[in-house]
């Protein structure tokens, strides 16, 4: 016998899923998970390995806004993606592609990674552009894939540890960042890192160029204040980014006009941000155990 208020618990939880698998994946994004996750052939990575874990948990919706956070503090990073990304008119737009190419490169076939890494490093050497001071940037240039990449990595990591479901010990935060570094590798990344302290001594070393730009401060007033999301959304949205800014290094907070409330974010955020990524994570969990099915038949 089904308890009461079970049915409506589910539709509850089938309605809030399904618009937010909207959000994160695009219209298409059914498609393209059946695709994903049903298309029998040989993956990059297990399903239990510490890639899977940490790109297939709700934490990501945190380590993806501290990611871009983060990543606007390189200037010329940042100016490229002023110039050539659709963020402020097709910010759900960019979030699907982005969330697909983890999505393929984690649990798709390897043909299929291998086919979104190519695509991508196409993208990418059609962007180049001019600095202020006359410099020239390119998007394929493996010192600025390699920005992105640690930044991504870092952030993705930290928010797994602090918000996701089953944080990882130290081996598998190293396994998690050498399966991250070959990818990095196929997309350009010279020599990525493979260990969590040598990620660490990457991050440090980018800090002598990094900065706010206006370019930076626009960006992250856009997704602070201005995100393209209804009403509805506004709050739920406002816990994540508010557990995101939680999660940046003190010394981005001036630079970036970000608040710094040390008690707070240990306190009221950390407890808002696990109760919404708890939430997600809930109301996803029918995509997630489909998921699951599929690869426990093959």
């Amino acid at each position: 016998m089904t308890p009461p208020g079970t049915t409506t618990v589910r539709a509850v939880r089938d309605k809030l899923g399904e618009a937010l698998f909207l959000r994160v994946a695009g219209p298409d994004g059914v498609k393209h998970r059946d695709r994903i996750h049903g298309r029998p052939g040989p993956r990059w990575f297990a399903p239990d390995s510490a890639i899977a874990r940490v790109h297939g948990d709700a934490s990501m919706f945190v380590g993806g806004i501290r990611a871009l956070l983060l990543q606007t503090l390189h200037p010329t990073a940042m100016r490229a993606v002023s110039e050539h990304s659709g963020f402020r008119g097709d910010m759900w737009g960019r979030l699907a592609r982005t969330s697909r190419y983890l999505a393929v490169t984690t649990f798709g076939t390897a043909d299929d990674a291998q086919q979104a890494v190519d695509m991508v490093r196409t993208i990418h050497s059609r962007i180049t552009g001019t600095m202020p001071d006359g410099t020239t940037y390119a998007a394929s240039d493996p010192h600025l894939l390699m920005w992105v990449h640690v930044a991504e990595v870092d952030s993705f990591l930290r928010a797994h540890q602090v918000y996701g479901k089953d944080p990882l010990d130290q081996a598998g935060r190293d396994e998690y960042v050498a399966q991250t570094a070959e990818v990095a590798a196929r997309l350009g990344v010279v020599d990525p890192p493979t260990t969590e302290a040598a990620l660490a001594e990457v991050l440090a070393a980018y800090r002598p160029e990094l900065r706010a730009t206006p370019e930076a401060r626009e960006a992250v007033s856009f997704l602070l204040l201005k995100p393209p999301l209804p009403l509805a959304a506004r709050a739920p949205y406002g816990v994540l980014v508010a557990a995101a800014v939680g999660l940046m290094p003190r010394w981005t907070r001036r630079p970036l006009r970000l608040p710094w409330l040390p008690v707070s974010e240990r306190t009221v955020v950390r407890a808002l941000g696990t109760l919404a990524t708890g939430t997600i994570r809930w109301a996803m969990s029918p995509a997630r155990t489909e998921a699951t099915e599929v690869a426990a038949a093959r």
